[in-house]
């Protein structure tokens, strides 16, 4: 047996997955109707809302742990992730606004930078390091950063 995915907890013999933060269907917010533990089976029933992470994408949620870990220093997350200065900011900024915090006029992006971002979203899809749906979502959020 091993701890929960996320690192915390204790061993379960079954597999716990993230919870989903967006409805599958329309998109909008889920929240959680029932907490049970894995020891006991004890169970809480009634409406939890979700926190802020559970918004954003798995590859955000990597990206953010790696930016901690390496405790914002973004050479240091360039040199892990192998991306530009460009990228990890791009990065940063799209976790930022999935967590629901307001973009700021200073998001907007240089020409050169909206070609390397594109570039490097554009070479993750061909790597198959991110999903289609991903770099569509990434796409757009760089044309809307333009």
């Amino acid at each position: 047996m091993t701890d929960s995915p996320n690192g915390f907890g204790r061993a379960h013999a079954y597999t716990l997955y993230p919870a989903p933060g967006q409805c599958p269907v329309c998109g909008e917010e889920l929240h959680v109707t029932r907490l049970e533990c894995g020891t006991c089976a004890t169970g809480i029933d009634g409406h939890f809302a979700l926190d802020r992470f559970s918004r954003l994408s798995s590859e955000n949620l990597a990206f953010l742990e790696v930016f901690i870990k390496n405790r914002g220093v973004i050479k240091d997350v360039e040199a892990e992730l192998g991306i530009s200065y460009p990228t990890v900011r791009a990065r940063l900024d799209e976790a930022i606004r999935g967590l629901g915090f307001p973009a700021t006029a200073d998001d907007a992006l240089r020409p050169s930078q909206v070609r390397e971002e594109r570039r490097q979203i554009l070479e993750a899809l061909r790597g198959k390091t991110i999903s289609a749906d991903e770099a569509a979502s990434r796409l757009t959020a760089l044309t809307s950063r333009t």
